[in-house]
Formats: structure tokens, C-alpha cells, sequence
């Protein structure tokens, strides 16, 4: 099979495997109790999912069964619960454009796009600076490490690479929040300790929006980067170990090339294939691992969106950041092998 037809199989596939993973997740939560039927019935008499109200009894205020059941049915109709699965799947795929241009349940003045497009942009400065600044980092790192191996330098970056990545993330967060926001009385205020922006940004000047923006990426930025930082750096590290070891470097060196030659000429390139795997992830790195950071610094971002929209139920706006995460992860699994044969043209797909 030629790269060119593999692709475009792979593409192919992109969408038989969206439509099952966003028909799938849209039929739980059709059936997941606590609804918005469910909600709007206790919000209008105190009810359980039920249908006992808080006192106990069946009919909350002496409302009967019969009418409780009618306002249950009016609302499965206002949310279209009362249509067939399959009909009210083919429209949020099609009609509502994969439910992006579906009202949301708690903010009905508001379509499901317009909330994602407002968070988006947040995520995605998280997203890349980390994604960018732990290849810049990690890449490097790891080399210098395989390079020394088993020297004083080697133990001494182990040791710190290893402290951050056992640090859980929201630990991590807290802490850095102690230690620099002001959170704590006596110690330093340097950073904010919420936000994304500062009162007043939009009359800022540009390169003041810069400094401001930054100032409030730094240290949600540092947990972004902890989870995987251990992971990348020795990566790479095993991976160049393995590789200048191999039979064809020891031929390099019998040819009389350099340790240079050897190692950027040859090495380097074949032990970056694995950690290419992670070039994909650069089109979902707003989403992975942000709803926790995105907690613990207050940030406006896609994490707190879909988690509030989990929780309130709000399904328009949850199926919404599942279709957008869905076709991003897939496309990025395509990145992923395009950047094998980028880094190494011997490969071929079967």
C-alpha cells in the first residue's frame, strides 16, 4: 500500500469513527437521569428524578400525578426527547451542524458554538505554549541526559524531572499559588492567582495586553508542562541511547565519521520517530489534562466549559466540545503518521 493511498484511507475512516463515537455518547445522554426534563420539573416543584418532591411526597404542593405527568411530556416535546433516538441524532448531526448551532439548556440565548468560540482561544494559548515550550525543552534535555549518561548531571536532572512528574497537578497548582500569588501572607506576590486577563485589558496597549496575558499564562503553563515533561525528556533519552548503540552507528564510526556525524547525521533523526507520536496531540492539547488547571487558576478555558456543561447537563454545549475534541483527536492521529514519514522516509504503512 503507497503512503498516498494509506492516507487516504485513514481519512476515509475519520468519518464512520466520529459517527460512532458522537452517536454512542449522544444516546447516554439521552438516557443519563437528571436531564433537563428532569430539571426544569424540580425547579418548577421541588421534585427528584423520581418525581418525589423534597418533602416526600409524591405531588409536590398538591399537584396530581396526572398533571405532573402532562408537564413532564410538554417538556420531553420542548426538548425533543419525545422523538425517535436515530431522528434526533440525524438532526443535531446535520441540521444543528453537529450540535454547534443548538441553544444551550442553561444559557438559551446562547448557541453551543458561540460558548465554545468564546473559550476557545483560551485553551488554545495554554494549549500551544506548553504543547511548544515541552518539545523545547523535553528534545533537548533528553538528549544532553543520553549524551552524560550516568553522570552527576544525569542523576541530578533525574531527580528533579521525577519530583515534578509525582507532584499531582493540582498540588502542583496550589502550591506554585502559595508560593507566588499572594495567597499567603508573607510570601511573594508575583503572579495573579485567577484569570486569564486583568481589569481594565481592553484598554491596554498592545504590547501591555502581551506582558498581561503572559503574566497570567505562567504558572498554569508550568503544570500544563508537568504531566508530561518526565515523560518527553526520557523518552527521548532511551530512545537516542538506543539508537547510538545500534549496529549502523558503530559502522559510522568504522567509516571514520565524526561523533558528530554519528549522532546528528543519523541517530538523532531515528530517535525522534518516537516521540513524533506526541505531534499529533498539538490539535487537542487545549482540552487534555486542562479541566483540573483550568480549576484551580479560575481560567475561562474549555476544561471549566465542558465540565460545567457535564454537570449542569447542559448537553448541547457537552456534545458540541465532543464533536469539535472527536475530529480534532482523529485528525491529529493522521498528523501523527504523516510526521513518521516526515522523520523517517523508510517507513512504509502495510
Amino acid at each position: 500500500m503507497s503512503r498516498v493511498d494509506y492516507f487516504i484511507r485513514r481519512l476515509l475512516l475519520v468519518v464512520p469513527t466520529f459517527l460512532g463515537i458522537t452517536l454512542l455518547c449522544f444516546a447516554i445522554t439521552q438516557f443519563v437521569p437528571g436531564g433537563p426534563v428532569e430539571q426544569m420539573m424540580m425547579r418548577m416543584h421541588g421534585m427528584g428524578a423520581g418525581g418525589e418532591s423534597s418533602s416526600g411526597t409524591t405531588a409536590a404542593g398538591g399537584t396530581s400525578q396526572e398533571t405532573l405527568e402532562l408537564e413532564r411530556e410538554a417538556f420531553r416535546k420542548h426538548f425533543g426527547f419525545d422523538q425517535p433516538l436515530l431522528k434526533r441524532y440525524w438532526k443535531w448531526l446535520w441540521q444543528e451542524r453537529c450540535g454547534m448551532l443548538t441553544r444551550s439548556y442553561k444559557f438559551s440565548n446562547k448557541t453551543a458554538w458561540e460558548m465554545i468560540s468564546q473559550r476557545f482561544p483560551v485553551s488554545l494559548v495554554f494549549g500551544l505554549t506548553s504543547f511548544i515550550l515541552s518539545y523545547l525543552v523535553c528534545v533537548p534535555l533528553g538528549v544532553a541526559k543520553a549524551m552524560k549518561h550516568g553522570s552527576p548531571f544525569d542523576m541530578a536532572s533525574s531527580v528533579i524531572v521525577f519530583t515534578g512528574y509525582a507532584i499531582p497537578v493540582f498540588a502542583l497548582g496550589m502550591l506554585l499559588k502559595l508560593l507566588f500569588c499572594g495567597t499567603v501572607e508573607g510570601l511573594w506576590d508575583i503572579f495573579p492567582a485567577t484569570g486569564f486577563q486583568s481589569a481594565g485589558f481592553a484598554e491596554m496597549s498592545f504590547f501591555a495586553k502581551v506582558r498581561d496575558i503572559l503574566w497570567h499564562t505562567l504558572l498554569p503553563v508550568i503544570c500544563y508542562m508537568a504531566g508530561s515533561f518526565a515523560m518527553l525528556t526520557l523518552l527521548m533519552k532511551n530512545s537516542l541511547l538506543e539508537q547510538i548503540n545500534s549496529d549502523y552507528i558503530r559502522t559510522v564510526y568504522a567509516k571514520g565519521g565524526s561523533t558528530a556525524r554519528a549522532l546528528w547525521g543519523h541517530a538523532l533523526r531515528n530517535a525522534l520517530v518516537p516521540i513524533a507520536t506526541g505531534f499529533g496531540s498539538v490539535l487537542t492539547v487545549m482540552f487534555a489534562g486542562s479541566v483540573i488547571i483550568e480549576r484551580v487558576f479560575e481560567i475561562p478555558g474549555m476544561g471549566n466549559l465542558s465540565m460545567e456543561a457535564i454537570v449542569g447537563r447542559d448537553y448541547p454545549v457537552f456534545m458540541g466540545v465532543l464533536a469539535l475534541t472527536s475530529v480534532l483527536g482523529l485528525l491529529g492521529n493522521i498528523l501523527s503518521d504523516f510526521c513518521y514519514v516526515l522523520i523517517d522516509p523508510r517507513i512504509h504503512f502495510n
